[in-house]
């Protein structure tokens, strides 16, 4: 019996040991798993941590979407259609290859996390926070630094990466100078945590709000709730993801014609304008008229509020633009609305897309769809029937950034994308920085414009579907191909799509599918514009690409 104590206590001082060991093994991977994070976080550029966000992002999607089973057993989509349909959710694209009622509610739900992830207030609102973290570490590092040297010089300042601008050449944030003043600094650190909660309160309130207005009008109105009665689709899952795409300005929607059979749900169009706009083109100004508001009427923030509305260019935050601009900004976008509006109006007011509509649904579905063409791409009609004036308009609309407007430019003034006075001085600034660093210099010169890459992409494209652009001239235009690049380099997502009525040589086999154009390229010609979806979503990292080439 003493043999078998005897063993019994090695055995459970073994046991001890052993545990012990792996627990310090596992406080070890722990450890060196926060390191990399942490190395990851701080010292990889911005753009590197936008490519692996979305490109891991789009092949997660991808594998989910794998996984669970479609709604129909006879038809299950191809691995490349899945990848394509997953990249065009997380780069809020609306590129379609299959027809949305292929997917089960399941996979619906999980489209709808990568249009929530993958939008750009969500992704700058992570910045923001992620920027907090850095501002905390490195602002104490440079408090420590400054109390232990106080005869050093204040021109040799610490860094600081914060809030995400469209510079060519920052970080996943923007590099400023700490202030020498702990106080100022203490603010600044007080109005960034601020302003990272104004954002994810406007991001979950404003599709709280429209998510409950879509649900209630689908059960109220039943011409709208019997549309997905007819075609299986849930209340619920068509509300959320609706309004989650429209927020986004992605475009999807569950239905296979997108929002074609609700061109007639006014009211229904009159719910998602609003989150077109205040989700894309008219967020700096929401994001201003929301700080000041909260500032008013939330107790001590007061301070807070005062500091991000005066001091937009020491923020850095992209979207939170001066004041001048976000007023221009509200005026240009209403200019393009309006341009739009009596362009469609003028040429397509008889037009055999809006036949069977009063005037009241036709004024509300124009608006609906000029508004729609800057960045979010839903549509009542089929693009391809309308003039080709306005197609080449719309090209134009989604081409453009959304944050475009008119700011007349002062004398020795630089009016950089999305960027205020002071970021238009910390640009400068850093451009003096790389010029000095010739290896930097020389990749900068070799950078194109936006438009050369397009031009690059359109005739790569011309080459991939050169057959059936010569066989099918009709469906496979130039124009088509332009207006199917643009749209997915915008992230917009507007399609002419493709009419077996148009074909040449009949097909016999050939069924009208609810997808758009790209559905019917090539494996070589979706593979580019997986590309061009993902450029897009990038462009702002190359908003001042080509300057090497001048122009006489």
């Amino acid at each position: 019996m003493a043999n078998f104590a005897w063993f019994g206590n090695k055995l459970q001082h073994l046991c001890s040991c052993l545990c012990l060991k792996l627990a310090c093994f596992g406080r070890s991977i722990f450890n060196l798993l926060v390191c990399f994070y942490r190395h990851f976080l701080f010292s990889m550029k911005s753009f590197t941590i936008h490519v692996v966000y979305f490109v891991s992002l789009s092949f997660l999607g991808f594998l989910i979407l794998k996984v669970l089973k479609p709604r129909t057993e006879s038809f299950e989509p191809r691995n490349l259609d899945l990848l394509f349909t997953s990249v065009s959710a997380s780069t809020v694209s609306s590129m379609s290859t299959v027809e949305m009622e292929v997917f089960s509610n399941t996979q619906l739900i999980v489209l709808t996390v990568l249009m929530f992830i993958g939008g750009e207030v969500f992704t700058s609102m992570v910045g923001l926070h992620l920027g907090r973290i850095k501002f905390r570490r490195f602002g104490r590092n440079s408090s420590s630094a400054n109390s232990s040297n106080l005869g050093t010089s204040s021109s040799s300042q610490d860094k600081i990466e914060l809030g995400i601008t469209g510079g060519p050449d920052n970080d996943f944030h923007t590099k400023f100078e700490t202030l020498d003043h702990h106080t100022d600094e203490h603010l600044r650190y007080r109005s960034i945590k601020f302003l990272g909660f104004v954002v994810l309160g406007y991001l979950l309130v404003i599709n709280g709000v429209g998510i409950a207005f879509v649900f209630g009008y689908l059960k109220l109105v039943s011409s709208a709730g019997n549309v997905l009665k007819t075609k299986g689709l849930k209340s619920l899952t068509f509300s959320v993801f609706t309004v989650v795409s429209t927020f986004a300005s992605c475009g999807f929607v569950p239905t296979n014609e997108n929002m074609v059979v609700f061109s007639k749900n006014s009211g229904l169009l009159l719910m998602l304008i609003p989150q077109v706009l205040v989700g894309n083109t008219l967020f700096p100004p929401c994001l201003r008229f929301s700080i000041w508001v909260l500032g008013k009427f939330v107790k001590n923030k007061a301070e807070e509020s005062d500091y991000l509305l005066k001091n937009t260019g020491e923020v850095g935050y992209l979207h939170l633009l001066p004041n001048l601009h976000s007023s221009l900004l509200v005026v240009t976008v209403g200019g393009f609305i309006l341009v739009q509006f009596i362009l469609f109006c003028s040429l397509e007011w008889e037009s055999a897309a809006f036949s069977g509509m009063n005037t009241y649904q036709k004024i509300v579905g124009v608006l609906f769809e000029t508004v729609n063409s800057r960045h979010s791409g839903e549509t009542i009609l089929d693009i391809s029937t309308i003039a080709p004036a306005i197609l080449v308009l719309f090209i134009v609309m989604m081409y453009l950034p959304p944050y475009t407007s008119f700011l007349p430019k002062k004398e020795n003034d630089e009016i950089n994308y999305g960027l205020g006075q002071d970021d238009v001085n910390a640009n400068t600034k850093s451009k003096k920085r790389i010029s000095s660093r010739r290896k930097v210099a020389v990749l900068e010169n070799l950078i194109l414009s936006q438009l050369s890459y397009l031009v690059i992409i359109i005739i790569l494209i011309c080459i991939t579907e050169r057959t059936k652009m010569r066989d099918d001239p009709l469906n496979f235009n130039v124009l088509n191909v332009v207006l199917e690049v643009i749209s997915a380099y915008g992230n917009v997502g507007f399609t002419t799509g493709y009419s077996c009525k148009r074909q040449l040589k009949v097909d016999e086999n050939c069924k009208d599918k609810w997808y758009g154009f790209s559905g019917w390229w090539s494996d070589k010609g979706k593979l580019i514009l997986i590309l061009v979806m993902f450029l897009g979503r990038f462009k702002k990292f190359n908003m001042q690409g080509g300057q090497a080439w001048k122009l006489f």
